[in-house]
């Protein structure tokens, strides 16, 4: 009795350190089921798309694209829970072709076919992906891959084909609002004390979206309260105690990487905003953290077009030849080029005109439809269509003086809708004086 008494003794006190809230908020939140999943209602909410499959049991291969902190691994989880099969984790970042091969061979031993997770599927290597289709258009293992990155650039072809691919987005003011309810009843239960989010506005904030992220957030305020007020009975967080806890511990906070993201976020702002300096520093603080060369160039390559545009056309081109130059060399020598090219791009000239344009007229089809395209604009390969009157009328440009004559492009219900508006740039300025040569008043150049 008295050793029974001792192993009893032994296991509550293991017990009790075992249930020491060690792990992380985020995981100790993790839900295990679909009803407890908090955002993502377009594809997991009452009659979604990915819910009637998840629930019929019929789940093809995923990529779920989104950003951090949102519940990409949680879902997988669940589904796998879910449709009752084997769930296998590995992370692109640690894992490689003999991991994959080794859960594969695993696969083809069980019953059914289980669930295979490759978190940030993005940084598997062209092979590394080759390595999954077989078994994926076989079904001996359902993939569900998470990535951070457009799929569509990523993903290679045949192992895109093979996926539906789910767009998962930030999370809502009123999902964080339940996630940041859930998680004081945690905390209380942890210091037994009272907590009182007075003021959520910083939190929210800080968290931009990402679930895990806020998660860390008031972790880290209400330790640090605890810290500061061992005797207190309630412990009250307010948005200038948030804001001053997190800028103060940012590598504490910071400890599962989220940063990494707000790194490149001051990165591109820092080109956009035409400062060198601070452009070249946050591109060594993504090489000094070992960022992938590819992922930089591709984001720079975005920038010359979206925030420079045709206030400087080089800009594209010099940013085409980076990222072409960069996935030849790759590291180390490709931060010559890569601090060559920001350089230049943080001191050109900026105009965002481009992007301007083609976001006015999208929204202009979305709300005109698709308009009938001028008969003298259409094109007339058969005889049938020439005597319709396709093409008949039109006015070949360089059959002009100039190469130029006025005519009607528009469809006729919006005749005369100026879209592409240049900035007062010296480049956007030239081409802004040609338009207004060319057209008069028209489109009030």
């Amino acid at each position: 009795m008295i050793i029974f008494a001792a192993l009893q003794a032994l296991k509550d006190i293991f017990i009790s350190f075992t249930m020491k809230p060690s792990a992380p908020l985020a995981e100790r939140l993790r839900p295990a089921s679909l009803d407890d999943y908090i955002g993502q209602k377009h594809i997991i909410g009452d009659n979604a798309v990915l819910r009637r499959a998840i629930e019929s049991g019929r789940v093809p291969s995923i990529i779920f694209w989104g950003p951090p902190g949102v519940g990409k691994t949680t879902l997988a989880y669940i589904i796998s829970k879910q449709v009752q099969r084997q769930f296998y984790q590995l992370s692109a970042v640690s894992s490689g072709v003999k991991d994959v091969r080794d859960v594969i061979d695993r696969a083809r031993m069980l019953p059914e076919a289980p669930i295979l997770f490759i978190d940030e599927i993005h940084r598997f290597s062209k092979s590394q992906q080759d390595s999954l289709l077989g078994a994926v258009e076989k079904g001996i293992v359902t993939l569900i891959g998470a990535t951070t990155e457009n799929p569509s650039f990523e993903v290679i072809s045949p192992l895109l084909s093979r996926c539906q691919v789910y767009v998962l987005k930030s999370l809502e003011k009123n999902d964080l609002a339940i996630l940041l309810d859930k998680a004081v009843k945690v905390l209380e239960a942890d210091f037994g004390k009272k907590i009182t989010i007075q003021e959520p506005d910083a939190l929210m904030k800080i968290s931009g979206g990402d679930g895990r992220k806020l998660l860390n957030a008031v972790d880290l305020v209400v330790t640090s309260l605890d810290d500061m007020q061992p005797n207190a009975t309630e412990l009250v967080v307010t948005n200038d105690f948030t804001t001053q806890c997190i800028q103060s511990n940012l590598v504490k906070y910071d400890k599962l990487g989220e940063m990494h993201y707000d790194v490149i976020s001051a990165f591109i702002k820092s080109v956009r905003g035409s400062d060198p300096n601070a452009a070249v520093y946050y591109l060594a603080r993504m090489i000094e953290a070992g960022e992938d060369p590819l992922f930089i160039a591709r984001r720079l390559l975005i920038l010359a077009s979206e925030d420079i545009g045709n206030a400087n056309p080089n800009a594209l081109l010099l940013a085409n030849t980076c990222f072409d130059a960069v996935n030849k060399i790759g590291w180390p020598e490709s931060r010559i080029i890569l601090s060559q090219t920001v350089t230049y791009l943080a001191s050109s000239a900026k105009s965002n005109a481009a992007v301007a344009a083609i976001d006015a007229a999208q929204n202009l089809v979305r709300q005109t439809g698709d308009l009938p395209v001028p008969l003298y604009l259409r094109n007339a390969p058969t005889q049938l269509m020439k005597d319709l009157g396709y093409s008949d009328g039109y006015k070949y440009a360089h059959a002009y003086e100039g190469n130029f004559v006025e005519q009607e492009f528009m469809p006729a219900e919006i005749a005369g809708t100026k879209l592409y508006d240049p900035q007062d740039n010296p480049r956007e300025r030239e081409l802004r004086k040609n338009l207004r040569d060319k057209w008069k008043e028209k489109y009030g150049y």
